[in-house]
C-alpha cells in the first residue's frame, strides 16, 4: 500500500517517511503543499498524510483541491494546531482524521492502518494461494497451519507477490514497489531478500510457490491441482 507524505518540517517528514517505511509500506514524502498536491493528483495513493501549516500552498488548501479534483483517497491531518474550529474545518473539507503533534508514532501507526482497512473495505482481508495466508489486518502469516514471522520488509514482499500471483515480477518493480529505490543492477538486495523469503514460507513446505525465473524475475503460484 502506498502512503503520501506532505511534510515541510525536514526531521518530522524524514521521521514519518523511515517510520512507515520499516512498517511495510511504500511511501513517497513532498516538502510542499504544491508538490504534495502535483503527487496526490497525479499517483494512486491509499492515503495521504498532510500537514496544515505550510508555506505557499497551506493543508487546507491541498486537501481542498484533492477533494475538487475528484480524489476520495483517505486523508489525515497531522498538525500542531489543535483547536476544534480547525479539527472541524478539516474534517469539514473532507479529511478522514485529525491527529495533534506532538504524537507517538504507535498511534500514528494505528490511525493509518484504520484508515487504510477502510480504505480497501471491498478488497480481502486474508490472501491466500495453496495452504499460505497471509492476513492483512492482523499483519500475520500462516503455512500450513504454522505461524511464520516476517520481518516488515518480508512481508511487504510477500504481500505485492500473492496480489500479483501468476504474474512475473521484474526486479525493477519489486525495488520500486518493496524498497522504494531505483533498481541497482549492482546490488543483490532483491535476490537475498527473495532468498530469505523462501526460507521461511517454501523450504519446509510443499508445493514450492515463488519460482525464478530466469532473466525476468519471480513469481508466486501454485502448481496444478491447488
Amino acid at each position: 500500500m502506498k502512503i503520501l507524505i506532505v511534510e515541510d518540517e525536514r526531521k518530522t517528514g524524514d521521521y514519518l517517511k523511515q517510520g512507515l517505511g520499516e512498517a511495510g509500506y511504500s511511501v513517497d514524502l513532498a516538502r510542499d503543499g504544491v508538490d504534495g498536491l502535483h503527487r496526490a493528483s497525479s499517483d494512486d495513493y491509499d492515503l495521504v498524510v498532510l500537514d496544515v501549516m505550510m508555506p505557499g500552498l497551506d493543508g487546507w488548501g491541498v486537501l481542498r483541491e484533492i477533494r475538487r479534483g475528484g480524489r476520495q483517497m483517505p486523508v489525515l491531518f497531522l498538525t500542531a494546531r489543535d483547536q476544534v474550529d480547525d479539527r472541524v474545518k478539516g474534517l469539514e473539507l473532507g479529511a478522514d482524521d485529525y491527529l495533534v503533534k506532538p504524537f507517538a508514532f504507535s498511534e500514528l501507526l494505528a490511525r493509518v492502518r484504520t484508515l487504510l482497512r477502510r480504505g480497501r473495505a471491498r478488497e480481502p482481508e486474508v490472501l491466500t494461494v495453496a495452504d499460505l495466508e497471509l492476513d492483512l489486518l492482523r499483519r500475520r502469516v500462516v503455512r500450513g497451519g504454522r505461524r511464520i514471522d516476517l520481518t516488515a520488509k518480508e512481508f511487504a514482499l510477500l504481500e505485492l507477490l500473492l496480489r500479483r500471483q501468476g504474474e512475473v515480477l521484474p526486479r525493477s518493480l519489486i525495488a520500486s514497489q518493496v524498497w522504494d529505490m531505483n533498481f541497482d543492477s549492482d546490488t543483490n538486495v532483491i535476490e537475498v531478500a527473495v532468498r530469505r523469503l523462501r526460507a521461511k514460507v517454501d523450504d519446509d513446505f510443499e508445493p514450492k510457490l515463488i519460482r525464478t525465473v530466469r532473466g525476468m524475475g519471480y513469481v508466486l503460484e501454485a502448481p496444478d491441482g491447488y
